[in-house]
């Protein structure tokens, strides 16, 4: 038997991992820029070339993880992990590196979901799960600040290119040890497919979205390339939508759009957690430009936010997801990046960290401290075994993809005030502020829980039989 807390570290290191390297480039960039002598573009690209990938695969992942096994899911992610992160290591060129970065990225889509699955798979719904997924959140609530400043002390000892090969020994520890702590290969979904019109079309979709909305920031939102882009991105996804519509095996599968739970969290991933994203890209603008850190002293700052979010989040798994309900929860962190975010509107030029940012970054801890376990718990609510995986990579897409376009909208009231860079910071924060008080929209309305059918004993032993 299976111990179900082996399998909660194996599947939360690997998750931590792929989270990690979102960040851990951002303070290596300008000697990366050095080095292989890459210019702005390249160095957005060393940014981009990770996430977008990320983002347009998750959905496909996670349902591969159901249809061919969450184990061998995970093991191809981190073996394209590792071969990415040694290629990016001892890349010599800005192609190459953008390359690894590239293949990172997609095998960081496979390990997400899975491991999310996996987890869920282990643990009985209920407290046992709610206290795993606490546990889990509290991880990933930690990973952005971890990696920055994992960042800079590899970048300022041994070299930027360290960064890329500390995921070497880990990646091969933690695939190896899939074999003894997930010894089988569980296929959830045996004999069950997708439509691959569905799948080539979202993924190309999600690509070709989130690349538009890369070049509306930087390019401006009126270019041939972000237009161009974007009505690929539209195209697609109204083929997706058809493709799903007329599928025998959609890749989202229809009992998910049903349960209202699930609904709700992915509602609230999109809006409020996209918006704590958000909150974190642009605060962290804040502290280098006008408070004048550094990139190593911004990831202390945020330790203090990462801190907040491990308790709050341990708690909320341990106790408040079951006694207060995932629906309030969510309403509460989406309500708190509301209040950060407006706290911030009005910062001044000569503001002060302790007393002005501070109480920010503590209120935003208390949300990805209530919003990481409870996403995904309403997430998996009701939710059958055989779509653990789909349920998975809906709520990671959801979030990437809220994320991405709250921070193109703020990214873009920065960029375009001509009042100068404080009251762009302001319009930005509240951007934020008015898309996280859609989540607490989002969670106005009771979702009734959905409920699997029960099976008697005499029924079950006849399916078993047959």
């Amino acid at each position: 038997m299976r111990n179900p807390y082996a399998v909660l570290a194996l599947a939360g290191a690997s998750m931590f991992m792929a989270v990690v390297d979102f960040t851990i480039v951002n303070v290596s960039l300008p000697r990366m820029a050095i080095d292989l002598r890459l210019g702005e573009d390249a160095l957005q690209w060393v940014i981009i070339g990770y996430g977008i990938p990320f983002g347009g695969f998750l959905l496909l992942a996670g349902r591969l993880g159901d249809i061919l096994g969450r184990r061998l899911a995970l093991q191809a992610g981190l073996l394209l992990f590792v071969a990415a992160s040694l290629t990016a290591g001892l890349s010599s060129t800005g192609g190459q590196l953008i390359g690894a970065r590239i293949a990172q990225g997609v095998g960081a889509a496979l390990i997400t979901p899975s491991a999310l699955g996996i987890v869920a798979d282990a643990f009985n719904e209920g407290k046992q799960r709610e206290n795993a997924l606490g546990i889990y959140g509290a991880l990933a609530g930690t990973a952005a600040s971890v990696g920055v400043l994992a960042g800079g002390l590899l970048t300022d000892g041994p070299g930027w290119s360290w960064i890329f090969y500390v995921n070497i020994p880990i990646g091969l520890v933690l695939s190896a040890a899939t074999m003894f702590v997930l010894p089988e290969n569980r296929i959830a979904h045996p004999g069950g497919g997708f439509n691959p019109v569905s799948a080539f079309s979202v993924t190309g979709g999600l690509l070709a979205g989130l690349y538009a909305l890369n070049q509306g920031v930087e390019q401006g939102w009126a270019q041939g390339s972000t237009l161009g882009f974007g009505a690929v991105a539209m195209v697609l996804l109204v083929v997706f939508g058809s493709a799903e519509w007329r599928a025998r095996n959609p890749l989202v599968p229809r009992a998910l759009l049903k349960n209202m739970p699930v609904v709700q969290a992915n509602l609230v991933a999109a809006s409020g957690f996209g918006s704590f994203l958000a909150f974190v890209f642009l605060t962290s603008v804040v502290l280098q430009q006008l408070l004048g850190y550094s990139p190593t002293k911004t990831g202390v700052a945020w330790l203090l936010t990462t801190l907040t979010a491990f308790v709050f989040a341990g708690v909320t798994g341990a106790v408040l997801a079951n006694k207060v309900g995932t629906r309030i929860l969510l309403g509460l962190a989406s309500l708190l990046v509301v209040a950060a975010s407006a706290w911030l509107i009005y910062l001044p030029a000569d503001a002060s960290f302790a007393s002005r940012v501070m109480p920010a970054l503590i209120a935003a801890g208390m949300a990805v401290g209530f919003f990481a376990p409870s996403v995904q718990i309403g997430a998996l609510a009701g939710v059958e075994e055989t779509h653990f995986g789909a349920a998975s990579g809906l709520v990671e897409t959801s979030r990437e993809l809220g994320g991405a376009l709250v921070i193109a909208s703020a990214s873009t009231v920065l960029a375009g005030s001509h009042s100068g860079f404080l009251h762009g910071v302001h319009g930005g924060y509240a951007v934020i502020a008015a898309a996280a008080a859609l989540g607490v929209l989002a969670t106005a309305f009771r979702a009734k829980r959905s409920t699997r059918p029960e099976v008697s004993v005499q029924t079950a032993i006849v399916e078993a039989a047959a």
